[in-house]
């Protein structure tokens, strides 16, 4: 079996932690390095549920793209309940390392993984990483469709292909317009509003659009807007990183057994439809 700093070494080859936004936290949260390591389990929060859930299945390590402490802590006391996930995966020697802005960017990245559920094809990126001369990586893909489809129909294919979620889809524009070229950004996209435009495309699928940044842009242009729930927008890259992590345990004849949590960690649990306007 390999060491837990044989797979974090492979982990941050995929991902490197000196591409993450100065402001994120990636990397080991907690972890021996020498612990040996047979069973991995990939999530997008790292939560009581899914630390629960590595004891349950005995992996010794929680691979997130979510942080657990974004904004840094004073405390680790099990009174607080990142307090109470870091009690417990240390009882239970269960590592956690995180991969966030750094496997937004990657290639494959995230957005790579969001692409290819809806089955686009990925023609490059929305927002391209100036340190790399092939131009694979950065922020976001600009992909194609095979064939035509209405907005209507596009964001149907985002409602069918994501993980179900309490909010759905919600789309903004015409939806009888003809949808060629898109934009996908995994996670919180309304930043990329300025590199939409300048890509020409005729949607962008994205999570968490505000009002004020969504009304402004289907005002300024054409633009259709797909809005999925923010945990199903990153999901994907679960499923990509678990197969990547597959292809390295098999170069390396570790016999790795790595699963991905099917837990819906999105926070919202419900959604009630409202009525019509009087």
């Amino acid at each position: 079996m390999p060491r837990l700093s044989e797979v974090i070494a492979e982990l941050d080859a995929l991902w490197p932690p000196e591409r993450a936004e100065g402001w994120d936290a990636v990397g080991t949260v907690c972890g021996d390095p020498a612990a040996e390591i047979d069973r991995v389990l990939f999530a997008v929060d790292p939560v009581e549920q899914i630390a629960d859930e590595a004891g349950t299945l005995g992996a010794q390590l929680i691979v997130t793209h979510h942080p657990l402490y974004l904004r840094g802590t004073t405390t680790v006391a099990a009174s607080t309940f990142k307090g109470r996930v870091v009690h417990g995966l240390i009882k239970h020697d269960i590592a956690l390392h995180v991969a966030h802005t750094n496997a937004d960017t990657a290639d494959p990245g995230v957005s790579d993984a969001l692409a290819g559920a809806l089955d686009l094809r990925v023609t490059g990126p929305l927002v391209p990483d100036a340190t790399d001369a092939g131009g694979r990586r950065g922020l976001g893909r600009i992909c194609e469709l095979d064939h035509p489809e209405t907005l209507r129909d596009f964001a149907a294919r985002a409602a069918a292909r994501l993980p179900a979620t309490a909010q759905g889809v919600r789309l903004a524009g015409d939806p009888d317009a003809l949808v060629r070229r898109v934009a996908v950004s995994g996670g919180s996209g309304d930043s990329l509003f300025d590199a939409v435009r300048a890509a020409g495309v005729d949607a962008f699928l994205t999570a968490d659009l505000r009002h004020h940044p969504a009304s402004e842009a289907v005002q300024h242009s054409p633009l259709g807007l797909v809005d999925a729930a923010h945990w199903a927008t990153e999901w994907p890259w679960c499923e990509q990183a678990a197969a990547q992590l597959d292809a390295i345990s098999d170069r390396h004849g570790w016999d790795l057994r790595v699963h991905v949590s099917k837990q819906v960690t999105d926070p919202w649990t419900t959604h009630h439809s409202s009525g019509a306007p009087n």
